[in-house]
C-alpha cells in the first residue's frame, strides 16, 4: 500500500488578527505542487517483536525529532482510537519535500496516512470526517485530504475550494539551509487586514500579482534572515513573473512562463523546477 503526499505553496498569506487562544487568524490561498514524498505501509506480522503499533522508518531528506512522534504515527494513533481493529503496521516514509520550508510536507504526510488507512482498511470515514480529524493534528493538514486549490481562513483549517489553475507555468523552488521556527516567524508580525484580499488577487492575471499578493511573514523572516529575501530578489532577476516565500518559510518560489535551468544559481541549497 503506497501513496505519494504532495507539497503546497501559499499564494498570499495575511495574518489578520490575534485570537484569544494565542493563535492567529489567517487568510491564504493554498495551491498544490507536484513535489512528492512516498509513504508505504504494510501489515506487521503478528509475531513481529515490536512494542509499537506503527513502526515508522524515515529515509531521504533528514527529518529532526523522534520518528515515533512524527505526524504519520500520530495519524495512525488517532484513527486507532476510533477503530481498535486497525492492525499493527510498518510504515516507510521517503522524504523528498524539503522540511521546515513552509511547503506543508509534514502535514501532507499526515493527511496521506489518514486517507491511506481509511481506504486500505475500509474504516468508513467520509471526506468531511477525515478533514475534521486532520484538523486535530495540524492547521495545514485538512487541505491535503483533497489537495485541491483552496482559500483558507481561521488558522488554515477553514477551507473554500476555488477554481484556480496554474497549469503550464514553471515553478522554481529554492530552500536555503535555514530553518525558520514558526514562533520566530510570528515574532515581528503585526496582524492587519490587507488592502486587497488574496482570493481576489489570485483571480487576476499572474502578471499583476507582484505588487498585490503579499506574504506577511516575509517582513519578519527577511529581517531576521536577509539571505532568504535575497533568494526572492534573485528569482525576479532570473525572470520570475511572481515570487514569494511559502508559508512561514524558508522556501521561496518563483513562477516562470518558460522552462530554464537553475544550474549553479543557488549552491548548497535545495533548488528544483517543476511544471504545474
Amino acid at each position: 500500500m503506497i501513496t505519494f503526499p504532495i507539497a503546497k505553496i501559499n499564494l498570499g498569506l495575511n495574518v489578520v488578527e490575534r485570537r484569544p487562544d494565542g493563535y492567529h487568524n489567517l487568510e491564504t490561498v493554498f495551491y498544490p505542487v507536484p513535489l512528492q514524498d512516498a509513504l508505504e505501509v504494510s501489515v506487521m506480522d503478528s509475531q513481529f517483536p515490536s512494542e509499537m503499533d506503527c513502526d515508522l522508518k524515515v529515509t531521504g531528506i533528514s527529518v529532526e525529532g523522534d520518528e515515533q512522534r512524527n505526524l504519520v504515527v500520530r495519524a495512525y494513533q488517532l484513527l486507532k482510537q476510533e477503530r481498535p481493529n486497525l492492525p499493527r503496521l510498518h510504515a516507510h516514509l521517503r522524504k523528498s519535500i524539503p522540511t521546515q520550508a513552509g511547503m506543508g510536507g509534514g502535514s501532507s504526510d499526515c493527511a496521506a496516512m489518514l486517507s491511506l488507512l481509511n481506504d486500505s482498511f475500509e474504516l468508513g470515514f467520509t471526506t468531511d470526517e477525515l478533514i475534521v480529524r486532520a484538523a486535530r493534528l495540524g492547521a495545514d493538514c485538512p487541505f491535503f485530504i483533497q489537495g485541491k486549490p483552496a482559500y483558507a481562513e481561521g488558522i488554515g483549517e477553514k477551507l473554500q475550494p476555488i477554481d484556480l489553475s496554474l497549469k503550464g507555468w514553471y515553478l522554481a523552488i529554492v530552500r536555503p539551509d535555514i530553518p525558520v521556527p514558526t514562533k520566530e516567524a510570528f515574532s515581528l508580525i503585526s496582524p492587519h487586514y490587507p488592502q486587497e484580499n488574496c482570493l481576489k488577487v489570485v483571480s487576476q492575471p499572474v502578471e499583476s500579482w507582484r505588487d498585490k499578493l503579499v506574504n506577511d511573514f516575509e517582513f519578519s523572516v527577511f529581517k531576521l534572515h536577509p539571505e532568504i529575501g535575497r533568494i526572492k530578489e534573485r528569482l525576479y532577476d532570473l525572470g520570475a513573473v511572481y515570487s514569494a516565500m511559502s508559508g512561514s518559510g524558508s522556501a521561496v518560489f518563483g513562477l516562470f512562463k518558460t522552462p530554464f535551468s537553475l544550474g549553479e544559481q543557488f549552491p548548497g541549497m535545495f533548488a528544483k523546477i517543476v511544471q504545474l
